[in-house]
């Protein structure tokens, strides 16, 4: 039997959000290390990690603003030409 776990709401909309202080935060940590080695090795997973939350907060604003202007309806006028045009 499987069962799907899922995050509650506020958990699911804070996980970009933390993406993105976690990356700022690897950054950071990146910047004052004395070993270079170890400074990439925070660094860059950091900066993946930080452009992945901005996409993901970038990619959720687009797809609202599309579910609020109504277009992934698929009884929607204008995709499917209802609207006498």
């Amino acid at each position: 039997m499987t069962r799907e776990y899922r995050f509650s709401r506020p958990v699911y909309e804070a996980l970009p959000w933390l993406y993105i202080l976690g990356g700022f935060a690897a950054l950071a940590g990146s910047y004052f290390q004395p070993s270079r080695g170890m400074s990439y090795a925070l660094g860059i997973p950091g900066l993946i990690v930080l452009l992945a939350g901005v996409v993901v907060v970038l990619r959720r604003r687009d797809y609202r603003q599309l579910k609020a202007k109504n277009y992934l309806n698929p009884d929607a006028p204008i995709l499917h030409g209802k609207d006498g045009h």
